[in-house]
Parts: C-alpha cells; structure tokens; sequence
C-alpha cells in the first residue's frame, strides 16, 4: 500500500500493437479510478505517450524510476526501458512480444518484492512472446512458476464463477489430463480462493461433466463415471460441498449455475464459451491459488480494432476494481483469521 493506504495496483502493458495501452488509458482517463488505487504501468513514458497520442486520449502521467516512487492520485509510468519500440497497431511482431515480456517480468518482479499489491496484466499474443524466459501457453503457467502456490484460471463476475481443469490443453488431451489429484487440487484451490478471496464460508461449487450428458452412463464415454463421480463422492463425504458432473450443455441455459458459488469446467472452451457469452464485457479473468493477486479482462489483443480508439475498456476497468477488492479481502482474511474468534465473522 501507498503512505495513504491505497493499494498500489501494478500494470502491465501487454501487446504494444494491441488494444492493451488503450484500454488502460481509458480506465484511468477517469480520474475518480485513482480514489480506488494507485496505478503503476510497467512500460515507458514514450510508449505510453505514443498511444497517447495517436488515440488523443485526454489523460496526464507521471513518469517514475520503479514503483517505490508512485504518486497517489497519479498514473504513474515505471520506465523499464529507455528504446523507442516501432508501434504497428493490429500486427504480431517480436519486436512488440518482446517488450509484452519486458513489461510483464518488471510487474511480477515488483509484485514478488511487494513494492505492488496487485497485478492487472493486459492482453498479450501467446504467440510473439515467446523467448528463452517465456515458454508457456499463457500468462496464468508463467505466474504459477514465479509465484507460490497451485494456480487457477478462475473467471469471475459478481454472478458467476467459473473455474477449469484443464485450461491451455488441446481437446484431444483435455480427458487424459483429468485425474483423481488434478480434480481434487482444482476443487480445493476454489474452496480456499471463495473463502479468502471472496469471503464465502461454505463454498458450492458444481462439476461439468467431461463427455456429452455426463456420458449416459458410459454410453458416451466412461471417464465421467470412473474419474469424475468417485472423487465427487469421496469429497463430499469428506464434507466438501461438492455436486456433479452436470451436463454441460444444459446447466448454464438453464440457470443452474446461479444455485452454486462457482462451476468448474472441464476443459477450456466448455467453460469460457458460456461464461462470454453471459458476461463480456464484464468479466474478469482471475489466477486463483497463488500467493500474489492478478487479474486480467477477459478479451485479447483484438488487432483488429487496435489503434482505431474504438476498444471496450468495460472488461480492463472491471479487473482494476476485481484486483483491488481481492486485496483487501485477502488482508481482512489474513486479520481475522490470526484471531480464531473472529473466524465466524467471514461474511456469507
């Protein structure tokens, strides 16, 4: 937190052709965002100045030397580098995957020594980001080995949380990735991510099945009832409030979804097509399980649109605001739960 404190919110930049800079100006260019943190991007004042610029987006900043130095009621600019990167909105270059990299690897280095609280990451291509310090298939695999703790792609709205098993898998792969630990280490990530993170005491949380209708009993596939129902019953008699495998492609139609606290999908598509579909615009893509908070809109570089001033921030702004409530939970959490005659005030 800042001398004030605000929680000092770090940012990075993401996909410099991509929507990522635009989105974070337009959050910020409403100067009552900075009443609920103090923003930190990890960039450059020139990179930010350019998008500035070409988007004439009306916002000042306040260019610092590393994050220690952030102004309250400022958006502060970290300069992790002092070149002036070629900016070609709308084209996947090295050259933008590189400083992507750059931007994100200062950010997590500030979060690891708390000089930030927080991380909201915008978009990047998983494609042009690839080096000798980034192989993964996503932000969530790079934060789950710089971080502690068993990471979980979570995407959330105040409605609807949905957590996967399997996330950047092919489908081919997805049903020999699930197993007994996997579904277990997934469920009780979500449990432990509802309580601190979210303040619900007895988390229900509901599997999806793997194959269509759960399988029919083994007429459309087995693995429902060999790997996903005996782990079901074994947690719920060990007390988890734990309900399934539903059929995936009723449960959401049918407004299932809204009796639990969170859904976790199988695979990635059978999660984030529904949880879109009800929420873009608004939801947000949260790595639960780790010991630092990060957060990221659920959209991606969107080159199509890029450089053109005509990109949503809706879901970007709804992440600032996820990231910093998760904080301040967390800390309450970490307050009542040193006193364990406080616990039963963790909020329903």
């Amino acid at each position: 937190m800042d001398e004030n404190g605000k929680i000092k919110l770090g940012i990075s930049i993401g996909d410099l052709n991509g929507i990522g800079c635009e989105v974070i100006l337009k959050t910020f260019e409403d100067a009552r965002m900075m009443d609920f943190c103090t923003p930190i991007i990890f960039a450059s004042n020139k990179t930010v100045s350019f998008h500035k610029n070409a988007l004439k987006l009306d916002i000042n900043y306040h260019g610092i030397a590393d994050a220690a130095k952030a102004l309250d009621g400022k958006l502060n600019v970290v300069n992790v580098w002092k070149e002036v990167p070629k900016i070609q909105f709308g084209e996947a270059t090295e050259e933008a995957g590189a400083f992507a990299l750059q931007s994100l690897e200062a950010a997590v280095a500030a979060l690891k020594t708390d000089a930030i609280d927080g991380l909201v990451t915008a978009p990047i291509n998983k494609n042009n980001i690839q080096s000798e310090t980034f192989t993964f298939p996503g932000h969530t695999d790079y934060l789950a080995q710089e971080l502690e703790g068993e990471s979980l792609m979570f995407m959330i709205t105040e409605a609807l949380k949905v957590g996967l098993l399997t996330d950047h898998v092919a489908i081919k792969d997805a049903p020999a990735a699930i197993n007994p630990i996997l579904i277990r280490t997934k469920v009780r990530t979500i449990e432990k991510s509802l309580t601190m993170d979210f303040g619900i005491r007895r988390p229900k949380i509901a599997l999806l099945g793997i194959n269509p209708h759960s399988g029919d009993n083994g007429v459309i596939g087995k693995e429902d009832d060999t790997v996903l129902k005996p782990v079901i019953r074994e947690m719920s008699d060990a007390g988890h409030l734990v309900f399934g495998p539903y059929s995936a492609d009723s449960f959401f139609g049918s407004d299932m979804y809204r009796k639990f606290d969170a859904i976790l999908a199988a695979y990635h598509d059978q999660g984030l097509i529904p949880f879109k579909t009800l929420s873009f615009g608004k939801g947000v893509n949260y790595t639960a399980g780790l010991s630092k908070v990060r957060t990221s809109p659920d959209h991606g570089t969107a080159y199509e649109i890029a450089g053109k001033g005509t990109a949503d921030h809706s879901s970007f702004k709804e992440a600032v605001f996820a990231a910093v409530q998760i904080v301040k939970n967390r800390q309450e959490y970490a307050v009542l739960t040193e006193n364990p005659l406080q616990k039963q005030k963790v909020r329903r």
